[in-house]
């Protein structure tokens, strides 16, 4: 009994704090749409440096303590047994060496640097990948690699069924960046991080990364004007926002968040962190969740989260905390160092440590292979300024592209509007998900069952001759439940007797009629001779549309052709406007292989992803102008995100209309 009412105390401080975060983010305390671009250099300085200091002063207790007995405070400044060296700052390495906490953004900074987009492409990670990432990974990133051998691309590298080690860290502590190339445009740094986050992961470790990606796009908006430890509260609150309810991460943050603010003494981080173990991994049965390792995602997601919160601002004491917190306490102390260098800036972490002197330099062939030496004639090949530097045409890239303004003259950005658009609309797994057709349907009481016109009858691989795989949801799904074994195995159409060249019918049968606008298909694995197949020569998708079956409109494309030597391959076909009153979803094609069959994961139909993204455009002519503020005064819109719609909103409207003579203006709404 006490433990349950303890658990209610626990639920009531969570649906408070919830309640609490929602009211700040709409009450305009935020900071400014109008961003200084040498101030944000020494953010992005401070990033990679905060990151560095806190890699490696967390690595000496990797691994040390995965359960009882935790190191505490008390451990700081000994050796205990386990770890590697005194526990203390490690502020002397000059030049900083590369890890897997910092090497894989520098590799993603070295491609997005070297092409004409920020976007990186699923063939664009891979040869990156190829080129650069081949020594010191582990886990799921050494999956990934193994698997780009094989000819796979994101996101195909970080699915349940080709990658077992899918819902560890991996993705946590090498995406982060990207939240960096999008200050104050959550959406638009996920757009940037989805395929990077889903090269080594999936499920509820794809949205805890994705909880750090929008920290990190949010940090420069913390309001200036809250404490330390209210702007912490703020941007996990904002954060929490992009976590469905019923998750994983979001029972995780409720619950760290939920305790810390229950802690009379703000030192007993201690206390959360055994909290932390006996729920999600002694208890984590009882609870409905799965321990899998101690470098897993959710447990060291548990503990970033926490030490950001205790640390209350403080960088060495969140490092500290971080360091001593278990598990795999290098990579979430490195994320939450970065978070609070792009926070505050260089100057900012380098004053946490006055008698020390800090290193700019970085090692980067030490970890990663085939990189340029931006600095000849000096230890290491790059600088965090010069990083830095590469940096500031990316963020403008975003800016601009998202319709905010530039000014090379001034080195400043107007952010654009602020979205007030739900997560649920702006992350495109989340809006995918929703727009799922077999889970809207299923969602309104009906079915939708998955049909295949050859009864396999395969052995092993994680292969089984029930259809009904393909319509389980798993690739799609973004609940951030625990998902269940059973459910990562893949359709085959295998059989004991050779069929090469049969064609073959998958389909999925609606109850009821949905409107969709895309069709996808996404394969499994491939086998090579004698035993062969795994994949179709070619493919025709389908639509049911009052009890006959259409082949997709003219003007209908496809996402990337079939390729018979890449497995896991995910096809959208996009039609040119959305159909109504579909009750399936079905593709035909000829079997690959000396033994013929074909693989399937999922086979769904979706319909159109909402737009989101605002403009200072109002009235749609292609100008911003004077134009628009009349239509503003006609139909006021919330164009800051403070939840409010009033005079700042008009002032930041005429800021855009006049922003080449921003210098003689006054700025009541900058904050």
């Amino acid at each position: 009994m006490e433990g349950e009412c303890s658990f209610r105390r626990w639920r009531v401080r969570c649906l408070a704090w919830l309640a609490c975060a929602t009211i700040t983010a709409e009450c305009g305390a935020q900071g400014s749409r109008l961003i200084n671009q040498d101030e944000y250099a020494d953010r992005l300085r401070g990033m990679w440096l905060g990151e560095c200091i806190a890699n490696w002063t967390g690595i000496r207790a990797e691994g040390a303590r995965t359960q009882p007995p935790f190191l505490t405070d008390a451990d700081w400044g000994t050796n205990p047994p386990g770890t590697r060296g005194r526990l203390e700052f490690v502020l002397d390495q000059d030049p900083w060496r590369a890890d897997d906490d910092t090497d894989i953004e520098y590799v993603y900074l070295h491609l997005i640097d070297a092409g004409p987009s920020n976007l990186l492409s699923a063939d664009r990670i891979r040869s990156g990948w190829i080129a650069h990432i081949n020594r010191f990974i582990w886990v799921s990133n050494r999956t990934a690699r193994t698997l780009m051998d094989r000819n796979l691309t994101p996101p195909g590298t970080g699915m349940a069924v080709a990658n077992p080690n899918w819902l560890m860290i991996d993705a946590q502590l090498t995406t982060e960046f990207f939240g960096a190339l999008a200050p104050g445009m959550p959406g638009e740094a996920l757009a940037l991080a989805d395929l990077p986050i889903s090269t080594t992961a999936g499920g509820h470790a794809a949205m805890a990364s994705r909880f750090f990606v929008v920290l990190y796009a949010l940090a420069s908006q913390a309001p200036a004007d809250l404490s330390p430890r209210d702007r912490n509260l703020w941007l996990v609150g904002r954060a929490r926002a992009f976590l469905p309810e019923g998750s994983k991460p979001a029972d995780i943050v409720d619950f760290v968040v939920g305790d810390y603010l229950a802690n009379p003494d703000r030192d007993d981080w201690e206390r959360t962190r055994d909290l932390v173990y006996a729920r999600y991994q002694r208890d984590a049965a009882a609870h409905g969740f799965v321990y899998r390792a101690w470098y897993e995602s959710s447990v060291n997601f548990a503990t970033a989260v926490m030490a950001f919160l205790y640390g209350e601002g403080d960088f060495a004491r969140t490092v500290r905390i971080g360091t001593l917190s278990g598990w795999d306490a290098d990579n979430p102390t490195a994320t939450m160092g970065g978070l609070l260098g792009l926070m505050n800036g260089e100057a900012w972490v380098r004053s946490a440590f006055p008698k020390a002197t800090l290193s700019s330099k970085y090692w980067v062939s030490v970890t990663r292979d085939g990189l340029p030496d931006r600095t000849p004639g000096e230890d290491g090949e790059d600088r965090f300024d010069l990083m830095a530097q590469r940096m500031l045409p990316m963020v403008e890239r975003t800016i601009v592209g998202a319709g905010g303004l530039g000014d090379p003259t001034g080195r400043r950005w107007l952010l654009p509007p602020a979205v007030v658009a739900p997560p649920s609309v702006t992350d495109r797994a989340w809006a995918d998900w929703v727009a799922s057709a077999t889970r809207r349907v299923r969602a309104m009481g009906g079915t939708a069952t998955a049909l295949s016109s050859v009864v396999g009858t395969p052995w092993g691989c994680q292969c089984t001759g029930d259809p009904a795989v393909i319509a389980n949801g798993l690739e799609t799904r973004w609940d951030g439940t625990e998902p269940s074994e059973s459910d990562r195995w893949q359709h085959s159409t295998r059989t004991g007797t050779r069929t090469p060249g049969l064609v073959v019918q998958l389909s999925v049968n609606y109850d009821r009629a949905v409107r969709v606008s895309r069709v996808r298909f996404i394969e499994g694995d491939h086998w090579a001779d004698p035993d062969g197949g795994g994949w179709f020569q070619w493919l025709i998708p389908e639509v049911r549309v009052g009890g006959t079956w259409l082949g997709l409109p003219t003007g209908t494309t496809a996402s990337e052709p079939l390729d018979p030597l890449r497995p896991f391959q995910v096809i959208e076909w996009t039609m040119p406007a959305a159909v109504a009153e579909v009750t399936g979803v079905r593709v035909s094609g000829a079997v690959g292989g000396a033994w013929g069959y074909a693989t399937c994961l999922e086979l769904d139909a979706l319909d159109d992803r909402p737009e989101w993204r605002v403009s200072f455009d109002l009235n749609g002519d292609g100008a911003i102008d004077v134009e628009d503020q009349h239509r503003w005064h006609a139909a006021p819109v919330d164009l800051n995100g403070d939840g409010v719609t009033g005079p700042a909103d008009m002032r930041y409207l005429e800021s855009a209309v006049r922003w080449r003579e921003i210098d003689d203006m006054t700025w009541p709404w900058r904050r």
